[in-house]
Parts: C-alpha cells; sequence; structure tokens
C-alpha cells in the first residue's frame, strides 16, 4: 500500500510539473517595445555607436585583422550589431557573430570593458542615421553604395531627411572627420536650417563637378582600390573593400537631382569611400523612396525604415 501511494504522489508531482512547464512555455513573452527610447533616437545613442566602431577597429588594428565590410549598424537599448555584406563567423571579443557571420553584436555593457579604443572610425565616418525600425535606431553606412543614392517622395519628407543627414555627419561623433559640401540650388536656397553646424567642414559649390575637383585637391591622394569576397548584398551595394579610405577624410556631395549632370563619365570624381546623396529621381545604386507617412524604402538593402530620421 505504501508503494502504491508513494507511486501515486509522484505520477501527480509529475502531471504537475509538465502543466507547469507546458504554461511557462504558452506565456507570452514580454513585448518588444513599438517605440524608440529617448536613449535610442537621442545623441546618446550615436555615442554608444561611436564606441563600438572605434572599439571594433582598435580590436582589429591589435589583432592585425582587416576591418569588416559593414554597411549597417542597428542600435537598441539591449545590443548594438553590425550588418556586415561580407560575412566573416569569426568576430573579434568582445563581439559575437550572429546570423552566419552576417551579423555581429555587442552589450552595450561590454563597450565599457578595458579594451583598445583604436583611433577615430574614419573608415565609416559617413555611417548616418536614416531612421528607426521600430524600437531600433537604424545607420547606413552611405560610403558603401558606391555610386548616387537617390531619395524620392514628397518634397518636404525627401529634404528633412537630407538635412538630418548632413547635420549628423557634421555634428555626430561617427562622422567627427567627414567633409560635406552642399551643390548648386542646396547652396544657395537655405536648405540647412539657421541652427545648422557651424563647422569649417561644411562646404559649397556651384557644379558637381566643382566640387569633385575642390575635393580632389584638398586630398593627399586616392588610395588604390582593394580586392575582397563580396556577398550578394555588397554586389548591390557596391562599394570598397576592407577599409574605404586610408587616412583621407570620406566626403559626402549632396546635390538636387535636377542638377545632377547625365553626361558619360560626369561621376568619375566621386572617389571610392566617398558618398553621392540626390535630393530626387536619378539614377542610383541605391534608390531610396521617403514616404508621406515619414517611413522610408531603402531598395536593394531591404532594411525596413517606419520612420525616417527626418521625423525625429
Amino acid at each position: 500500500m505504501i508503494w502504491y501511494v508513494l507511486a501515486v504522489v509522484l505520477g501527480l508531482a509529475l502531471i504537475g510539473a509538465v502543466a507547469a512547464l507546458i504554461v511557462t512555455e504558452r506565456r507570452p513573452r514580454p513585448p518588444k517595445p513599438a517605440e524608440a527610447s529617448a536613449s535610442v533616437t537621442g545623441r546618446e545613442a550615436l555615442d554608444v555607436v561611436n564606441a563600438g566602431l572605434r572599439r571594433l577597429t582598435g580590436e582589429c588594428l591589435r589583432s592585425g585583422r582587416s576591418l569588416p565590410d559593414l554597411y549597417a549598424v542597428v542600435y537598441s537599448e539591449e545590443r548594438l550589431g553590425l550588418l556586415l555584406a561580407g560575412a566573416e563567423e569569426t568576430a573579434p571579443a568582445p563581439w559575437n557573430a550572429e546570423a552566419d557571420g552576417e551579423r555581429w553584436t555587442i552589450s552595450p555593457d561590454d563597450l565599457h570593458r578595458p579594451g583598445p579604443e583604436g583611433e577615430p572610425a574614419l573608415p565609416y565616418a559617413l555611417t548616418v542615421t536614416v531612421g528607426l525600425n521600430g524600437a531600433d535606431r537604424v545607420l547606413i553606412d552611405l560610403s558603401r553604395a558606391g555610386g548616387p543614392v537617390s531619395v524620392t517622395g514628397p518634397d518636404e519628407e525627401v529634404r528633412s531627411l537630407a538635412r538630418a543627414v548632413v547635420a549628423e555627419a557634421l555634428a555626430g561623433p561617427v562622422g567627427a572627420l567627414a567633409e560635406v559640401t552642399l551643390v548648386g540650388s542646396l547652396a544657395r536656397d537655405g536648405f540647412m536650417p539657421g541652427d545648422a553646424p557651424r563647422t569649417s567642414r561644411l562646404h559649397t559649390a556651384a557644379s558637381l563637378e566643382e566640387a569633385f575637383a575642390r575635393a580632389a585637391s584638398a586630398a593627399p591622394g586616392a588610395p588604390e582600390p582593394g580586392a575582397s569576397d563580396v556577398t550578394q548584398v555588397f554586389r548591390l551595394i557596391e562599394g570598397s573593400s576592407r577599409i574605404a579610405v586610408q587616412g583621407e577624410a570620406p566626403h559626402l556631395f549632396v546635390v538636387d537631382a535636377s542638377q545632377l549632370p547625365r553626361r558619360a563619365g560626369a561621376l568619375d570624381g566621386l572617389r571610392r569611400g566617398d558618398a553621392l546623396l540626390v535630393l530626387g529621381d536619378a539614377p542610383a545604386g541605391w534608390p531610396w523612396q521617403a514616404r508621406a507617412d515619414g517611413s522610408l524604402d531603402t531598395g536593394p538593402l531591404g532594411l525596413e525604415i517606419t520612420r525616417h530620421a527626418g521625423r525625429f
């Protein structure tokens, strides 16, 4: 009888444990925040991104490995993620490789631990915020386009996004060494607001040809392009190899589509590692569309943007 009672008790305990496990599995996980917090949309997020890119360059320099083919950064309060065009399944500590090496992630807390800081993130200086994907902040390295980045859509949406990109490139910590040139009408029509950053890194030019010539005359010399294995995404990006520029400040040129020269060879002055942002419809490697609801279609990149940076 004692053994029978014991068996019944154990059976009931096992049933209870299984039921608890089922309830636990079915219990919904806390939902991901639908809106980005102030720490994601504010300046402190850029400080975290900059610290992460500096830590990345430091780790790579220390270990003698090439910098990864980074084309985008995704930041939430919990982690910083790098999206790589060329998959690398082994990431330098304290980074973790995910998605078969096409994404490297790190906890922001790990950025505060001792490690090589690296130089200012020069190869990634044109990595700027394009908007939010729900609660995540998304930045894209414009220099990886390898040609024009065009933005179509309602005029105010296009211009507000472009203004946000220029302002961050000039005032943000990631683009601390980047140069920006406003071309043609954008240099004259009050494109940037009166409270725009005042810096010697902001230039104007009457034409794109003039802008390219001035940038070339100020540069110490263009580096020879390197070779690297690329994934399908990287072929869409058509960017440079491991390091966009070697000791040379990248340059962002901004021009209205109506003033973009269409003759053959007109864009040959765009150096590898630089970027050309075109406001309006134009032939482009990255054709983007800003929508009236504030979302952004990033074309071949396939990155979802629910609220573009001009709406912050």
